[in-house]
C-alpha cells in the first residue's frame, strides 16, 4: 500500500504467496498501480504513476470479507484524492472497530461520508499534521496515522503508538521513500510531512506469526521443524515461554529449530499482551501445546475479546478447556465485567481424537490443524482457505513434515 505514496516504481522482496497479498496487489491493480512479479524470485515491482479512482463495486468484489481495505485510505487520499472503504469483513475474534481509523482520518481533516454500500473519504483542503492520541496500541491504527501523515502538511505526533516489529519495518520502508519518522520514548511516534516520495527497495521481514505457529505444531506433535527464516529478536517473548513449557529451541544464522526434547510439558500462566509482551496470534496455536501439559495452564486474553471460539472444536477433540469471563491474569483488563469470555483453564494432559471441524478463523484454523494432526484417528476438515490467508503453502508443508493429507476439494 505504501507504493501508492510514491512518484517512482517499487520493488518489495520476500513477499509471501498468501490469500492477503493476493487482495492487496489486486486492489492496487484496479486503482490503476502496475504490478508486475518476477517469476524466480516472487519479488514485486509496483508502479503508481497510473493511479485512479476504482469502481466501488469492483473494490467490494476484490477486497471480499478482508479488512485490509481501510489501511487503503491515507496513500489513496495523498495519491488521487479520495478512497471508498467497502463495509469490512475479517476473521470472527471479536469486534475489532474500525472507529481507531475513521477518527484518525478525521484528525488529519479527512470528511468521512457513510453510504449504503460502504464509507467515503476524501480531504477537500488536503491532509494535514496532527496530535493523534490512541486510546490502545493498536497496529493497525498506527499503520493508518504513518501511512497518511507521512505525506501531510506538517508535523504529527502519535502517542499510545503500536510497536511491533511490523511498524518499525514500516517506519524503514517509509524511510527510504523520503520519510521523516522519529521513534521517541514511551510509544510516541513523531513524522514530518514531507511534499513527495520516492519508490523502495525493501525486503519484507519474516513472518513471527507463522514461525510460531510451526513451534507450537513441534510442541503439540511431540515433533522437530526446523523454521528457516525465523528471527530470535521478534520471537523473545515467545521463546520464554516455550522453554517455560518443557519445549526446546537452537537459535542458528538462518532459522530455529523447535522441538519437543521429550519429558513432560508444564502449565503455566500467560497473558496476552501488546508488543513486546506475549501476542495474541501466538495464543492459539499454543493452547494446543497446553492441551498436552501435565497440570492446569490460564491464558488471559487481553487483546481480542472473542479469541476463544476455536476452543470448541478442542474440547468436542476430547481437551479439558473452561472459558470464564473473568480475568484470570495479574491485571484486570479492558474487557473485565464486560460479560465476555476471555479467560481460558486448561486442564492435561489430553487425548485428543479425530473430529469433523469447520475453521473459524486464520490463527482458530492453523491451531484446529495442529490438534488434529496430534489426535488420535481421522479428522475431516472444511473451511481451510482460510487458513491460506496468513500461511503460505501450508498444505505443501505439513504433507513435507509427515502429515497424511487428503483433499477432497479444490481450495
Amino acid at each position: 500500500m505504501a507504493s501508492l505514496l510514491g512518484n517512482t516504481p517499487s520493488v518489495l522482496r520476500n513477499v509471501p504467496e498468501i490469500k492477503d497479498v493476493d487482495v492487496v496487489t489486486s486492489l492496487l491493480q484496479i486503482h490503476g498501480v502496475t504490478v508486475e512479479k518476477d517469476p524466480e524470485s516472487g519479488d514485486l515491482t509496483l508502479d503508481p504513476q497510473g493511479a485512479k479512482t476504482a469502481p466501488s463495486n469492483e473494490i467490494d468484489a476484490h477486497a471480499g470479507d478482508s479488512r485490509i481495505p481501510i489501511l487503503f485510505c491515507g496513500p489513496l487520499i495523498h495519491s488521487i484524492g479520495e478512497a471508498f472503504i467497502p463495509d469490512l469483513g475479517g476473521c470472527r475474534i471479536g469486534d475489532r472497530p474500525i472507529d481507531f481509523h475513521l477518527e484518525v482520518l478525521r484528525n488529519f481533516g479527512a470528511v468521512v461520508d457513510k453510504r449504503a454500500n460502504g464509507i467515503s473519504i476524501s480531504a477537500p483542503h488536503g491532509l494535514k499534521g496532527a496530535k493523534v492520541d490512541l486510546p490502545y496500541p493498536s497496529v493497525g491504527a498506527t499503520e493508518q496515522v504513518l501511512l497518511t501523515a507521512v505525506r501531510a502538511e506538517g508535523i504529527t505526533e502519535l502517542t499510545g503508538a503500536a510497536v511491533e516489529p511490523e511498524i518499525m519495518d514500516l517506519i524503514a520502508l517509509l524511510q527510504k521513500m523520503g520519510a521523516i519518522i522519529t521513534v521517541q520514548t514511551d510509544r510516541v511516534i513523531r513524522i514530518e510531512g514531507v511534499n513527495e516520495l520516492h519508490g523502495y527497495n525493501h525486503r519484507a521481514i519474516p513472518d513471527r506469526n507463522e514461525s510460531a505457529s510451526w513451534a507450537s505444531a513441534a510442541l503439540a506433535t511431540r515433533g522437530d521443524i526446523y523454521v528457516e527464516g525465523a528471527d530470535q529478536q521478534d520471537l523473545t517473548s515467545f521463546l520464554n515461554t516455550y522453554r517455560k513449557i518443557g519445549g526446546d529451541f537452537e537459535v542458528h544464522d538462518d532459522g530455529i529449530r523447535f522441538f519437543h526434547p521429550g519429558g513432560e510439558l508444564k502449565p503455566l500462566v500467560l497473558e496476552t499482551d501488546v508488543h513486546p509482551g506475549f501476542m495474541t496470534d501466538w495464543q492459539q496455536p499454543l493452547v494446543v501445546a497446553l492441551t498436552q501439559a501435565h497440570g492446569v495452564s490460564i491464558v488471559h486474553e487481553t487483546v481480542y475479546e472473542n479469541r476463544f471460539g476455536f476452543t470448541e472444536a478442542l474440547v468436542r477433540m476430547g481437551a479439558t478447556i473452561q472459558l470464564h469471563r473473568e480475568c484470570l491474569g495479574a491485571v484486570p483488563c479492558r474487557f473485565g465485567q464486560r460479560n465476555f469470555k476471555h479467560s481460558a483453564v486448561i486442564t492435561g494432559p489430553s487425548q485428543l481424537v479425530g473430529r469433523d471441524i469447520d475453521i473459524p478463523d486464520l490463527r482458530g484454523g492453523f491451531s484446529h490443524l495442529i490438534a488434529a494432526l496430534a489426535a488420535d484417528g481421522t479428522s475431516h476438515v472444511t473451511g481451510i482457505e482460510l487458513i491460506s490467508r496468513g500461511y503460505e503453502r501450508f498444505l505443501e508443508k505439513v504433507q513435507g513434515l509427515g502429515a497424511r493429507v487428503e483433499i477432497s476439494e479444490i481450495l
